[in-house]
């Protein structure tokens, strides 16, 4: 018989980084033997640490909801890897449920993933594998003290400091996107001058 859960801890926050997605790449000649005949793809959708670390101690279950047209439809992944393989020809949405272990006591968490099958950069359309990934961060506001204590267990998934083939996302990535950010703002602020200007020298054409 379950004891009554732990008390919450008020102000603190715990946030755990994941990365979620697909990749996919054509078949080809090299099919799997159950593949239907219309299908032109073999596709995996995933839910993982940033370094493909073990995320089973907080996460129990993952379940990815297909389109209905898949047999068995909904897939439960009960151990890591989180992950399910498959074939298709069309892009739809995915939707992802991650169940938290028991101890946690907190709800489901529900969120949809795009699968991607064709390249959208078309200054690479020979690329021969798609990838579709993401990086969010799970946040637990007050985790019970049990929880709490669980999750003080890991080092908490860290970003590596630079960017490699098998983990893009880092602090190296981070760094430029905030450089790009910047420098896009710095752009439409000198556009809003420009037109500005044209706008204060139309109105003294007119006076």
């Amino acid at each position: 018989m379950a004891g009554p859960p732990s008390k919450r801890i008020k102000t603190i926050s715990v946030s755990r980084p994941v990365i979620y997605g697909n990749t996919a790449k054509k078949m080809g000649d090299t099919r799997p033997p159950n593949a239907p005949a219309e299908h032109t793809h073999i596709w995996t959708i995933f839910l993982r640490g940033p370094q493909n670390e073990d995320i089973s101690y907080y996460i129990k279950q993952v379940v990815f909801k297909l389109h209905d047209t898949y047999p068995n439809s909904t897939r439960i992944i009960n151990a890591p890897p989180f992950e399910l393989t498959e074939t298709g020809w069309g892009e739809f949405d995915i939707n992802i449920k991650i169940h938290f272990i028991e101890d946690a006591n907190e709800k489901v968490l529900s969120f949809y993933h795009r699968l991607r099958l064709h390249p959208y950069d078309m200054t690479q359309p020979n690329q021969e594998e798609i990838k579709s990934i993401f990086y969010d961060e799970l946040v637990f506001n007050e985790p019970n003290e049990q929880f709490f204590q669980i999750l003080m267990t890991k080092p908490g998934n860290l970003l590596p400091s630079n960017k490699t083939d098998q983990c893009p996302f880092s602090k190296q990535l981070e760094i430029e996107e905030i450089d790009r950010i910047n420098d896009g703002i710095k752009e439409v602020d000198q556009q809003i001058e420009e037109l500005k200007g044209k706008v204060a020298g139309k109105v003294k054409e007119k006076s």
